[in-house]
Formats: structure tokens, sequence, C-alpha cells
């Protein structure tokens, strides 16, 4: 599976070569915004890069400006450029990244363009092999991977230093000479997409597949998540709803709700853990490998060499990381919490202003009232959440991590301990200090319906309000030219330049997440949590979708195998909500009135009965498989046939060591063959766990020692570990 010969790769060389990279009307896949005062060498010299074969260190790609020289005089100068590539180019990119496909087999094998009539649906009059989101992925890769060789600095800017390796892309953009670089909508498409999403209210199931198609795996993961998710809330709001008929101060009653919603809490994550995996191989992306990870654009460092990947790169101390964390992180991290706790105490007085009012005058108005202190304060957590999110970002910004990765897990870490807190401290404090049920069940009602309501408006109708606004503003003037340009292509690349970036789907989880804190945290006491979550989710999944098609740019697809951090995020939750709900029952009038004699023994069977359910939530995890049986045995299936790869690969060295060739010969033929299409390869002593992504990547052919010499038994060997067997 994981070996190339030399007769594929020596095909792949040919015909990559002969690649025409001058064409003047090719399909836009990507668009390069460049400042408006950036200098004409530093266009040629950009253009040259990009165009240049990549034996010459290029990338290969189709590119021309938006506008020709008649056109700019025309129109207003923009600084717009249009990235593509031809059929064959990323069908050896898509070998190049490792893209996963579905062979005809019905087993998901690393594409190779050697054998690429073995695999499901390809064929060579069909452009539809490859989503337009893998061939964005596809073209962004190889717009990231284009590396500086012999400058010394980006021509016409002496400021904007490059040493080799370094990527061009990452330092335009830090430089301020690119100013984005986004995909481009496919609106034939994006329109059948939003027929079969969200166009017609209807309740359904959402077509994960095509958004996937469209968006990638990432987006594709969250919109699935969010449907399962709603539908598991489903028998909690119906469960719930029985409840709100009872009594509210009839704790004892909810023992039994209190119960099923830790088991199912526990439950859901295993069962969302093994759809996702069915997903994840059926799209490719379980079956990827980890890949090193290129070091975030934003770090910076004294100039030296990495002794891991042994490559030229900024180096930078981990002690002074580290003294940034706990000498500033830390305690502005202490002082935001101390804060929120400060208007959370501001919050209660509020609470007792309006309380103290209504007992003196007991009229409607005043009952009214009673709501008001708490819609005020879920307002100011929403924007204390927003404030504190930028703060994060520039803190963990200023850390300086070398790997996305890490800064990711950093700055989660940080927006999820103020989240948790700022959102759910006055119901810990109501519940566990006051023990005020009443206002605790008030204040849970008023601060996840408020928030629900903010949210909608704030992340998609007011953006989609402005954005329907500058719509107008540009197809006005389009129509009011009178060039003769390609006036639809020319408004698409203008409209979608100005919309929003969507920033990735942290904030969508982030709301998911403190709304599964809601529903669970405190469900013996507000069973209606679940009901709204409900109704909240069903116009979420339409409001996201409009967001994703008509508000924000389109994202470039991201290949993941799961949810990543979140799901252990939201287990979390689920354990802290066993305790919670216990210690609320515990402290049921009802259930005092048991131990009225001895509060030691309450004690003792509320950490005893707290401690049987947090058993019982690891025993269904560890009896639940996080992947179906079927899925294992088509994983352990590739993980055989990669090690009798390997045993292979072995044996072909031996026969290789044989040839006429001598060794100095062989290896600078093996050498020249591989670095000209894949670059120089890093020794495997080099690599270090740091050095790795958390992001996955393919296997492919190069991963392996492609092969010098072609022989019988090669060939015979060739055939037997073929990539994807033919049908």
């Amino acid at each position: 599976m994981v070996v190339s010969s030399s007769a594929s790769l020596s095909k792949m060389k040919v015909t990559l070569s002969a690649l025409d990279t001058h064409e003047s009307s090719f399909l836009p896949l990507v668009v390069i915004e460049l400042a408006q005062d950036v200098k004409e060498e530093t266009k040629e010299w950009l253009k040259a890069r990009i165009i240049t074969k990549k034996k010459d260190g290029g990338a290969q790609l189709l590119f021309r400006p938006l506008l020709n020289k008649y056109e700019k005089e025309t129109l207003e100068n923009q600084n717009l450029y249009l990235v593509g590539a031809s059929k064959i180019r990323l069908l050896l990119g898509a070998e190049a990244v490792g893209l996963v496909k579905e062979c005809s087999d019905n087993t998901m094998r690393a594409f190779t363009y050697g054998t690429r009539h073995n695999f499901k649906d390809f064929d060579d009059d069909n452009d539809d092999f490859l989503s337009m989101a893998e061939r964005q992925f596809i073209i962004k890769h190889e717009l990231e991977n284009l590396r500086a060789r012999d400058e010394k600095m980006i021509p016409g800017y002496p400021q904007a230093k490059l040493y080799p390796g370094k990527s061009l892309l990452r330092r335009l953009l830090t430089s301020g000479i690119v100013v984005q670089v986004f995909p481009l909508h496919d609106n034939e498409a994006l329109k059948k997409l939003e027929d079969t999403w969200y166009t017609r209210f209807t309740l359904k199931f959402q077509p994960i597949d095509r958004i996937r198609g469209y968006f990638g795996e990432t987006i594709a993961l969250y919109f699935g998540f969010l449907e399962y998710f709603t539908f598991a809330l489903i028998p909690m709001a119906i469960i719930g709803l029985p409840y709100y008929l009872f009594a509210w101060e009839d704790y004892d009653k909810y023992v039994i709700f209190a119960s099923f919603n830790l088991i199912w809490s526990t439950v859901i994550l295993e069962v969302w853990k093994r759809g996702c995996a069915s997903m994840t191989y059926r799209w490719g992306t379980l079956v990827m490998k980890r890949k090193f990870e290129e070091p975030r654009p934003g770090y910076h460092g004294v100039l030296g060499i990495n002794p891991v990947t042994g490559r030229e790169e900024p180096l930078y101390p981990s002690y002074k990381r580290q003294l940034r964390i706990y000498l500033v992180s830390l305690p502005f991290v202490c002082l935001c919490l101390y804060f929120s706790l400060f208007v959370m105490m501001i919050y209660f007085d509020m609470e007792a202003w309006a309380l103290g009012l209504h007992e003196d005058s007991g009229s409607e108005w005043t009952s009214i009232l009673l709501y008001v202190p708490s819609i005020i304060y879920a307002i100011v957590i929403e924007i204390m959440n927003r404030l504190y999110r930028y703060a994060a970002e520039f803190l963990t910004s200023w850390e300086n991590h070398r790997l996305e990765s890490a800064y990711q897990n950093h700055l989660i870490l940080k927006v999820l301990v103020f989240n948790f807190l700022n959102c759910f401290a006055s119901l810990f404090y109501i519940a566990f200090v006051l023990r005020d049920m009443k206002l605790l069940r008030q204040s849970l009602a008023t601060l996840l319906i408020t928030s629900q309501i903010l949210n909608q408006i704030v992340e998609s109708l007011l953006p989609y309000w402005l954005q329907k606004k500058h719509h107008v503003r540009v197809k006005k003037k389009v129509e009011a030219l009178k060039a003769d340009i390609d006036a639809t292509l020319y408004e698409q690349v203008v409209l979608e330049k100005e919309m929003g970036t969507y920033l990735g789907t942290f904030d969508d989880y982030l709301e998911l997440f403190l709304q599964f804190g809601y529903v669970s945290l405190f469900s013996c006491v507000y069973p209606l949590a679940a009901a709204f979550a409900v109704l909240n989710n069903l116009t979420e999944v339409n409001s996201d979708a409009l967001k994703m098609c008509r508000v924000f740019k389109r994202p470039f697809s991201e290949p993941s195998a799961s949810i990543g951090v979140w799901q252990l995020a939201f287990e979390t939750m689920s354990v802290i909500s066993v305790v919670t709900n216990c210690a609320l029952i515990g402290m049921s009038p009802q259930v005092n009135a048991l131990f009225s004699e001895s509060k030691t023994d309450l004690i003792l069977i509320v950490v005893a009965v707290e401690h049987m359910l947090l058993a019982l939530k690891f025993i269904l995890a560890f009896a639940i498989p996080d992947k179906p049986r079927h899925i294992q045995m088509k994983l352990a299936r590739l993980e055989f046939e990669s090690l009798e790869a390997l045993k292979q690969q072995e044996i072909l060295a031996g026969l290789r060591g044989n040839s006429t060739l001598g060794p100095g010969a062989r290896k600078e033929a093996s050498a020249s063959s591989e670095d000209a299409w894949y670059g120089p390869h890093r020794p495997l002593a080099q690599v270090g766990p740091e050095d790795v992504s958390i992001r996955p990547a393919l296997p492919s052919g190069k991963d392996v020692v492609s092969l010098a010499c072609v022989s019988k038994m090669q060939k015979q060997i060739r055939q037997h570990l073929s990539p994807c067997p033919s049908p």
C-alpha cells in the first residue's frame, strides 16, 4: 500500500514537467489579494514563484490577474489575482497531500496517480473525482509550501527577511504584502447545497456528505455533531416536560430524572464517537497519519537550526515562554476571574433590590422587574466572554507557541476556564451558598434563553443584514460599469473579498458546550432546559448554515478525524454534572428529612451515590467501543498491509543494493528522483514528538523509498502490494 514504483514516479515526473502553467483561461479556485501599494517587482517575483515548475522551487499552478491592463484603467485598481490548476496537476497534488479515496474493492486507501484507475468513480473525463473543497485544499497546500531558497529578502522589501525553508506565503501575510488568501464559492454547487440544507424549514436530516464535499471535514463534523446533539436532547426534553407539572420543591421526584440525565450524558458522547468514526472512515480522514507541523505564522525568535528537524528556523527558548505563561498570562486570567466574580456580586445586589421593591409594592410591574437583573447579567456575561476572548487570543499569541496545535490548546484552556466560571459561577453560588432553588430556576432559565437569543442575533442575523447591504452596493456598482469585462466573476470576487472571515468552529462548539452545561449541571432543578435547547438548535442549524453560505467567506477545507479536544471538554462537563446533581438532591428538604438526626450519614450516602454513578459512567464509557467492529477490522487490515509492505521494502532495498549501480550513484539517483517532486526528505532520527501535529496527514507513496530498478521480481511484489487492488 505504501510502496511507490519508480515507473509510477517517473510517469508522474514526465506528466508534471509537461503541465502548462501559462493558460489564460482556467477555473479559478483561490483568490490572492495584494496590498494596493505593492511594488511591481514583488508582483512579478510572486507570479514567477507560483507558476515555476516544482523542480525549480515553484508551485506549478495557474495564475492570472482578475483584471487585465485595460480593465484596470477603467475600474478601480484591484490587486486581485486568481489561482487554479490543471486536472493532472490537481491529481498529482492529491497524491502529494495524501488524500484517501475509496477503491473499487470498497476499501479506503491513499490516492496515487499511478493507480488512479483503480479508484471508484475515477475517469479521465470525470472532473468531479476531486471535490472543489479538496481542490482548494491542494492549492492552499502548494501555496503554503512555496519556500525560500537562496533569497535573503522579498524583492522590493528589504525589511522582509527570508531564510532557506521559510514559507513565502506566511512571510507575505505577516509583512502585509498579501492581504488575504481565500477560496471562491461555486455558486451553482452552493445553490444546490442550500436547496437541500436550509432554504426550506423542514424537520429532516442535514446533507452531511454534501456539506463535507463543499466545506470539508471540519465543518461537516460540526454540523454532524450539532444535529446529533439536538436529536440526543429530545428524550431529555420529552421526559422533562411532565416534571414541569410537579411542585418544584419536591426534589425527590427528580432523582429518577437526574439519574437518567447522568447515564444519558455518558451514552450520547460514547455513541457519538462511534458515529464519528464511521463518518470519518467513509471520508478517508480516519486512516490519516499524523504529519509534521510547520511553525505557526506568528512564531518568532532567533534564527538557528532546529535540533529536531535539522531545518533552519526561528528558535525561542522554552523557559521564556513558560515565564510569560506563569508570570503574565496566569495572573491576568486570575484577575479576569476575580472581576467576573465581582460582577456576579453586583448582580446579586440588583436581585436583592428588585426583590425588595416587589415585596414592598407587590404590583404586576414589579413582578416583571424581577427578571430584569438576570437579563442584564446575561447580556453582561456575553459581552465579557467576547472581550475576554480577544484578550486571550492576544496573550496566547504573545506567549509565542511554535505549533498551531499548542496555540489552540492554550487558547481553548484559557477561554473554557473563564467561560465556565463566568456563566456558571452565579448558579453555583445560588445553589450551594444561598440555597434558593426558586432563584436558581429563574436565573438558569433567563441565562439560557437570553444567551441563545443573543447568539442568534450576533452570529447570524446581524452579519447577514450587513452583508445584504454590501451586496446591494456592489451590484449597483457593477451594473454601472460599461467596461467589457466578466462582470459575474468580478462581482463575485469583489463581493466575497469584503465578507467576514470565518475563524473556525471554536465559537460554535463553545456555544454547544455551554448549552450542554446548562442542560446537565442543574437538570434536577430545571428539567425544561433540554426543551429550550432543542428549540434553539432547530433554528441554530439553519442560522449557522446561512452564516456559512452567505455571511462569511468560504473557509479552506481542513481534514479532521474527530471533534478533537471538545470531546474531552464535553466528557469533563458530564463528570461535573454528576457531582452537582448529587449535591442538589442531597440538599433537598425531603432527603434531609430522612437524615434529620445525622447530617454526617447524609453526606456519606450522597458521596457514595456520587461515586457509584461516576463508576457507572466510566464502566459505560469502557463498555461502549469508540469504533464499530467493522471499522476496527478495516483499520486492522490496513495496519497489517502496512507492516507487510515494510517487510517487502526491506527485501527491495536488498535487491537494489545488488544492482549494477555504484553506491554513490544509487544514492544520488534515489535522492534526485524523490526530491524532484516531493522535495528533500528529513531523517527520521531528527523527528521528535513536539514536532508532530495533532492535525492528520495521509499515507502516500512519498513516505517510502522509491525504486530505482525495475525487475521481474520487483514487478510481482509491487503488483501484490498495489495501493489499490484492481477491480
